[in-house]
């Protein structure tokens, strides 16, 4: 029995009342309508209508169905044009994090190209710290992150992972400047101004061991989560911070050294889940990773005209990066 027919059958004539109406509406005959409303009778095993000489009525069983009939067709329905949507390319809604101090340039730009490959992907993009990211995607209400790495989530898949190196950001007028380079022993006595450990737990204890192995224990930990609250604190004596070098641009007084070495990279990933994945997180994946790798000044790696995206199959679990 098409059971998706049979209930629009049914919903017709229990809007109706009235199998003759019900079957003009239908553009059917009364009879393959009433007889078609017996087979669905027949495969619930309950009656729907009490079908009175002069009018019909829903029964108890009718009203349940007519409410449960709604949504199943809704549904139904919610699933062809998903499928139409990924079969013809506008692929509905994408739910998408993004870390809160990615530039102004750099999610112009994802979205530009976004809407150039996928015309019809509406992207939601929301500003969210990683953990809260790690949160919605557990939730199923994100479909895809950026997410500072390290992540331990063995339930994600993740993209090619953007590498920016950290230095030293400091007063102009600090001692320390007048070096060229900055080795992380060198920073011996001073306080570290960094994100707060809830937004990423896993990179912030990264970073502190980094540190630790390199001969840096700061004397004290101020958080800042902003470019700008951070030089703040740095001038005003709290502590040197280790950031990219953009987050110096703004801040005449301040300025950045790199480390000896480099041994701090900042990492950040397109993730999303393993498990009935969004048919677009793999296309946001790639064009986040050409996008941030441009944006901090790296060498993106060129392909042929018509080839698909350099990491359009290039993922692996979280933990893995």
């Amino acid at each position: 029995m098409d059971l998706s027919k049979h209930l629009r059958y049914f919903l017709t004539v229990a809007e109706e009342l009235h199998f003759s109406r019900a079957a003009a509406i239908l553009g059917i005959a009364q009879p393959p309508l009433s007889q078609a409303m017996r087979r669905l009778e027949d495969e619930l095993g309950v009656t729907l209508f009490d079908r009175l000489p002069r009018e019909t009525a829903l029964t108890a069983a009718g009203h349940a169905l007519r409410d449960e009939a709604r949504e199943f067709l809704a549904a139904e329905q919610r699933l062809r044009t998903l499928m139409s949507s990924v079969r013809d390319g506008a692929l509905g809604t994408l739910r998408a994090g993004v870390p809160p101090e990615t530039p102004a340039a750099a999610l112009g730009e994802l979205l530009r190209r976004l809407a150039e490959q996928a015309p019809g992907l509406d992207v939601d993009l929301q500003e969210l710290t990683t953990a809260e990211q790690l949160e919605l995607l557990a939730a199923a209400r994100l479909d895809v992150g950026l997410l500072h790495q390290p992540v331990d989530d063995v339930d994600l898949c993740a993209g090619p992972a953007v590498r920016t190196r950290l230095g030293v950001v400091l007063p102009r007028t600090s001692p320390l400047a007048r070096s060229n380079e900055l080795t992380l022993a060198d920073l011996a006595g001073h306080g570290l101004v960094v994100f707060p450990r809830a937004t990423a737990p896993d990179w912030y204890d990264h970073l502190l061991a980094v540190c630790r192995e390199h001969g840096f224990t700061p004397g004290r930990i101020r958080h800042a989560r902003n470019p700008e609250f951070l030089c703040g604190l740095v001038l005003a004596g709290q502590g040197v911070a280790l950031e990219r070098e953009s987050a110096t641009r703004r801040e005449p007084r301040v300025t950045w050294r790199p480390l000896t070495g480099d041994p701090l990279w900042q990492q950040v990933a397109a993730v999303w889940p393993r498990r009935s994945p969004h048919p677009a997180a793999l296309r946001f994946a790639a064009v986040a990773g050409e996008v941030l790798t441009r944006s901090a000044g790296l060498p993106v790696p060129e392909r042929a005209e018509g080839a698909p995206p350099p990491w359009s199959v290039v993922f692996h679990t979280a933990p893995g990066i």
